[in-house]
């Protein structure tokens, strides 16, 4: 019986054969760690990063935030400003739609976060 990592990693296998980033419209690589979240823009054709950011990139990430009616808690808080920040960076490069990939992560929680914050922030996913 597979463990959760290998069934993740296969899930992740699945969901890369079908999408792709180009420069206009690059990937939005989502990783998450026990304790934080990577997010990267990726150009799949040209194999390269354009634009990363962390929660460890970000100040006072951890503390909680109110969005609408509800309030985060701290980690997906942190998933939330990483959304906007990557959102903010990709203005700025003038990049304005993006594909999901949530790394084999079910759509929930931190991952679903990120990308409401990257769609808040004004990308278009």
């Amino acid at each position: 019986m597979p463990d959760k990592r290998t069934k993740r990693k296969r899930r992740h296998k699945r969901i890369r054969a079908k999408i792709s980033g180009t420069k206009e419209k690059p990937r939005l690589s989502i990783y998450r760690s026990l304790n934080h979240i990577y997010a990267q823009l990726v150009d799949d054709e040209k194999n390269k990063t354009l634009k990363a950011v962390s929660d460890l990139d970000i100040k006072d990430s951890k503390k909680k935030l109110k969005v609408g009616k509800k309030e985060l808690k701290a980690k997906v808080a942190a998933a939330y400003k990483v959304g906007k920040e990557i959102a903010k960076k990709a203005k700025k490069v003038k990049i304005k739609k993006a594909v999901a990939d949530r790394g084999g992560y079910q759509y929930h929680g931190r991952v679903k976060a990120l990308i409401e914050g990257a769609r808040e922030g004004g990308l278009e996913i």
